[in-house]
């Protein structure tokens, strides 16, 4: 199967009117529109020549949120682009377990939180709640977001809120075609237990995106939990999914984010830790700080 000439239009015009930077989108409209009158997609199947649009998209806006995708199996399609793109990341959450990969209760009492995604508070408000339940009586927690692949911004404001005590604003996007913006406070009503003083670690790597980085950066600046592990990818611009065929999907970063902590995001740079060792020892390393800041007795079952 081939990437349709109609297809790619929709996509691009879907790109031009939503992107954050429209010079730069003008720019990789136009390389796009060159190369497909070149012909320089029309020999490709359809998964080469998304991976070729995307490649000038990542070349001139330098995004990495922003991209064609390509299914070789063929998606539900809904009768609204937005709609489809919703219902696909909804997907995406109950493939994931809403996120929740593994909650563990290690020897010492400290629980170890495994996420693998960051769904909307709508969709996984209640697999949070249970996770943090099954965590209140622990001593000190290690959230992992080594392979949190990304997610939702009321998401991350939901398991931050569990974390802090009080009313603090979080994050503040502003939107590329409404131009408006947007605070993201911490909640006041929760359905588990907040989870308070005590040590809490996140643990970062070169997987971690998008909401697995919004999270890590939101409760660094919150001076809430000490991140261990590395640099993480560098993805801060909330994203639109918009499904244009059984097979294609563009997603199209419209927002961009402001932390009240540092008046900044973590785009292109990624959020560094407080603690830089290698990933795959980044655990080990905070369990080993969990047990110095609880006490010489947390070797105990």
């Amino acid at each position: 199967m081939i990437l349709e000439p109609k297809v790619l239009d929709a996509a691009l015009a879907r790109f031009e009117t939503e992107y954050i930077d429209p010079d730069k989108a003008a720019r990789a409209a136009a390389e796009i529109r060159r190369a497909a009158a070149a012909g320089e997609y029309a020999q490709l199947d359809g998964a080469a020549a998304c991976a070729a649009v995307t490649k000038v998209f990542a070349d001139v806006c330098q995004d990495k949120h922003l991209r064609l995708i390509w299914s070789e199996e063929p998606e539900p399609l809904e009768d609204d682009d937005e709609e489809a793109g919703a219902a696909m990341f909804a997907a995406l959450c109950r493939e994931h377990n809403n996120g929740v990969r593994k909650v563990e209760v290690l020897d010492g009492g400290i629980g170890y939180l495994d996420l693998t995604l960051i769904p909307t508070a709508e969709i996984g408000g209640a697999t949070i709640a249970a996770a943090m339940q099954l965590l209140a009586g622990t001593r000190a927690l290690i959230v992992d977001l080594r392979s949190t692949i990304g997610g939702s911004t009321d998401g991350v404001q939901l398991w931050c809120s569990y974390l802090i005590r009080g009313a603090d604003t979080l994050l503040t996007t502003s939107h590329s075609v409404v131009k408006g913006t947007r605070q993201y406070w911490s909640l006041g009503h929760l359905d588990a237990p907040r989870y308070l003083d005590r040590p809490v670690y996140v643990l970062t790597g070169a997987r971690t995106f998008s909401g697995g980085e919004d999270l890590a950066y939101t409760l660094q600046g919150l001076r809430r939990a000490t991140l261990i592990g590395a640099t993480t990818r560098g993805g801060a611009h909330p994203t639109d999914w918009y499904q244009l065929t059984e097979h294609v999907t563009v997603t199209v970063p419209n927002c961009r984010s402001e932390s009240p902590f540092t008046g900044t995001d973590w785009e292109g740079v990624g959020v560094v830790p407080d603690l830089a060792v290698a990933e795959d020892e980044a655990l080990t390393a905070a369990i080993e700080h969990a047990k110095l800041s609880i006490g010489a007795d947390a070797d105990r079952p």
